[in-house]
């Protein structure tokens, strides 16, 4: 079978849409009417002309050995995947004749796939020398190790007078008492936020724009407010006193302060099962969390990619395939990021769930993972057979068995996608997968017994 023998199913295809607008633009695209001299070979690539507005069609190719669906198009759109590639692995997806197998790419398809085939390999050969990442091609570019480890200091003396300010601003908050918190508003915190941006201490900044926003959150804000003050103060702790941790604690405390972190060890080659993919904004750079786990090693690993001044982050794995991939793990306590290294053939789907266990295994998992990072938020566990179920708090994922339910996460409720995981199970027990936290479980993507493909709700 060739490369491209497994097809996606439509809704992997929308998933890569970077809006709403994209996806019934990219779906109305989807048949054979507007294209003209499509196909694709036994290497993962599709191209096609589509007809437009103007007289000349567009020129569309995706490579689909790359993060998920790489594509070009000689439209004007700036957004990636646009409506035109999204029509053309529609097109695909739904085996129409128009899309003719096994051909070779046109001129223009095969020079774009040439050059970007190219690229990628030299990008994950320098990924395995160390070299594979923004930072290490940095140096690469500096060539003066005495500069950098320079700038790295005077960087590390802006977070500690940061930290220390920080540090004073916690005990003026505690001395004149909590309740100054909701007199002074979120102004003040703000101020304190854009001090820690100037300090280059982006992590401790998000940090604080969360203690403003408290008091707002309703009834007992002043026990939520005093727990972010300590892990906060723990925080600042840690870093003022980073020479007497441990190495991989050392890592995790300047990574919580926004420092850049690279990959740290050898790559970890494996089939890995995309969990989920979602977005999240802030500011003006939007930050792509993907889930996978590895079908023989058992490892769950997240890959981020970040997108600013309003592109979306170009990697793009949607939900239910797996990547035969390289991953690169990134050090620290507890952490569980990887850099997306060399790829291998082209994602296949792949209907089974990842193993999983009961509520009371995910509040496990949770609490062991809190002992390497006391400032984790969440843990990516899956629960095996539950039940989403309403109550009087807002809803719950109880085990089959009734034994224990873990409370859905604010950020879950009121969105179409809880009302879909409900849907789902019709009062049956489902496999969900999501990040189970101090605020609660989210859920991301659900199995049913009688659904034969994974439901993203995220």
């Amino acid at each position: 079978m060739n490369q491209l023998g497994v097809r996606w199913t439509a809704d992997q295809v929308l998933a890569l849409a970077p809006d709403a607008a994209s996806r019934k633009a990219g779906s109305r695209l989807g048949t054979a009417g507007p294209w003209s001299d499509a196909g694709c070979d036994g290497a993962g690539a599709l191209w096609g002309l589509c007809r437009g507005s103007g007289s000349r069609p567009y020129q569309t190719v995706v490579d689909l050995t790359g993060s998920g669906a790489a594509s070009k198009c000689s439209c004007p759109s700036r957004k990636f995947p646009c409506k035109h590639a999204l029509g053309l692995l529609l097109l695909w997806a739904s085996e129409d004749p128009a899309v003719v197998r096994g051909a070779e790419p046109a001129d223009w398809a095969a020079e774009w796939l040439r050059g970007r085939r190219e690229r990628a390999a030299g990008a994950a050969g320098a990924a395995r020398e160390g070299k594979g990442t923004a930072e290490g091609a940095s140096a690469d570019r500096t060539a003066d190790p005495e500069a950098a480890r320079r700038r790295a200091e005077r960087r590390a003396a802006r977070i500690e007078a940061g930290a220390s300010e920080l540090e004073q601003r916690l005990t003026d908050l505690l001395r004149g008492g909590l309740a100054a918190a909701e007199r002074s508003g979120y102004g003040l915190w703000e101020e304190t936020a854009a001090r820690m941006v100037d300090a280059q201490a982006p992590g401790l900044a998000a940090r604080v724009r969360e203690l403003g926003s408290i008091p707002a959150t309703g009834p007992g804000w002043p026990v939520r407010l005093l727990e972010e003050c300590a892990l906060l103060h723990l925080l600042d702790g840690a870093w003022l006193g980073r020479d007497r941790l441990p190495a991989p604690l050392a890592t995790t405390v300047r990574t919580r302060v926004g420092l850049p972190s690279a990959p740290d060890g050898p790559a970890v080659r494996d089939r890995w099962l995309v969990l989920a993919q979602y977005d999240q904004a802030a500011g003006l750079v939007t930050t792509r969390r993907i889930w996978l786990y590895g079908q023989e090693s058992g490892r769950t690993a997240l890959v981020l990619s970040f997108g600013a001044a309003g592109r979306a982050p170009e990697t793009v794995l949607p939900v239910g395939l797996t990547v035969d991939a390289e991953l690169l793990p990134h050090g620290g306590s507890g952490q569980l990021r990887a850099g997306l290294g060399a790829q291998f053939g082209t994602p296949s789907p792949v209907a089974a769930p990842p193993p999983g266990g009961t509520a009371t295994e995910a509040l496990e998992a949770y609490s062991r993972a809190l002992r390497d990072d006391p400032w984790l938020d969440s843990w990516p566990v899956s629960l095996a057979s539950a039940i989403p179920v309403p109550s009087a708090d807002g809803w719950q994922l109880a085990d089959a068995d009734g034994e224990l339910a873990l409370p859905v996460a604010r950020a879950a409720l009121g969105r179409p996608a809880l009302w879909k995981l409900a849907a789902l199970s019709g009062g049956a027990p489902v496999s969900v997968f999501g990040e189970c936290g101090h605020q609660g479980f989210l859920p991301l993507t659900a199995w049913s017994s009688t659904s034969p493909m994974p439901v993203a709700l995220a």
